[in-house]
């Protein structure tokens, strides 16, 4: 990249830009989109810079759009040879020619079309799961502090199906807490005892009521699974009742000490709601009282499982 950085033309790089330049359009689409990607992941700016070795100061720049200019240059290549960042750089999407025609068709496609090709595509390769199955499986998805734990035992008692937390199930598997899975073997590690864990599940019980880790929808890989074998519903709340919530529970991990706690919250929701959407029932436990929800959970599962109310 420094050297790229040289061979540029000297009005693209000029080392006295004005602050306008700096904050190139570009740049500031690139900084959000990286912070929507960390905030999906849960992550705060200080743990994200740690795992990438840079400063949090680098990665703050590179968040406000103030990052390196050197990225422009990849730009005006993109523009000279008229395609796109990410086949300049290489991504999957490159690697053949059907890759490339492929997401050619599905470019600039409306999300209900998209949605729709991906249904097909996991009908096509055998990952579409059981559509009957699938009825008798009900996974709650959603932020920590939602109701998954609470409203799903109410469920699966209702249902007559048994009842499992996939966090637990995820420790059980590593012989350790969640917490210690991060900090011990990193995010990889611990993705993957969630793909056991939710892969055992699927194989071992026929019906029941899973409450999912609030992170699982950010690995695309783990969401398709759930989404193919499991009836979803989006537990959603406001952050405020979220906060409270966790805070009641007893949990006072670093970010909820933080005085950015809220902000940080807001954004984590706002990453990850386009994900929840994707659930086949979605039900507000910050609208109504507890017994309330449960009224509505139970009457919206029972319409979609095709059972008697």
């Amino acid at each position: 990249m420094e050297t790229s950085v040289t061979e540029a033309p000297s009005h693209s790089l000029d080392a006295n830009a004005s602050h306008e330049a700096v904050r190139n359009p570009f740049l500031l689409a690139l900084g959000e989109r990286v912070r929507n990607l960390r905030s999906r992941k849960g992550m705060t700016r200080k743990a994200a810079a740690l795992a990438a070795d840079v400063s949090e100061r680098h990665w703050a720049n590179l968040e406000y759009g103030t990052g390196n200019v050197s990225v422009l240059v990849l730009l005006q290549v993109t523009n000279a040879l008229q395609c796109s960042l990410a086949e300049l750089l290489g991504d999957l999407t490159t690697t053949s020619p059907e890759w490339l025609l492929i997401r050619e068709l599905l470019g600039h496609r409306h999300e209900a079309d998209l949605h729709r090709a991906r249904l097909q595509l996991t009908q096509l390769f055998g990952q579409g799961g059981d559509a009957s199955a699938r009825r008798t499986r009900v996974a709650l998805i959603g932020l920590r502090g939602a109701g998954k734990s609470t409203l799903g035992q109410c469920l699966a008692d209702d249902l007559g199906f048994p009842f499992i937390e996939l966090s637990r199930e995820i420790e059980q598997f590593a012989g350790c807490q969640i917490s210690e899975i991060h900090n011990l073997y990193g995010a990889n590690a611990y993705r993957r005892y969630e793909r056991r864990a939710l892969e055992e599940a699927i194989q071992i019980y026929p019906e029941v009521v899973i409450a999912t880790p609030g992170g699982l929808v950010s690995d695309s890989a783990n969401f398709n699974l759930l989404l193919s074998h499991c009836t979803t519903v989006w537990l959603q709340a406001d952050a405020s009742d979220h906060m409270s919530r966790v805070a009641a529970q007893g949990d006072l991990r670093p970010m909820a000490a933080s005085h950015e706690a809220m902000a940080d919250l807001k954004r984590i929701l706002e990453g990850r709601a386009a994900f929840y959407s994707k659930a086949d029932i979605q039900i507000n436990t910050s609208a109504a009282a507890l017994d309330d929800c449960f009224t509505d959970l139970r009457a919206k599962v029972r319409q979609q499982l095709q059972l008697p109310n």
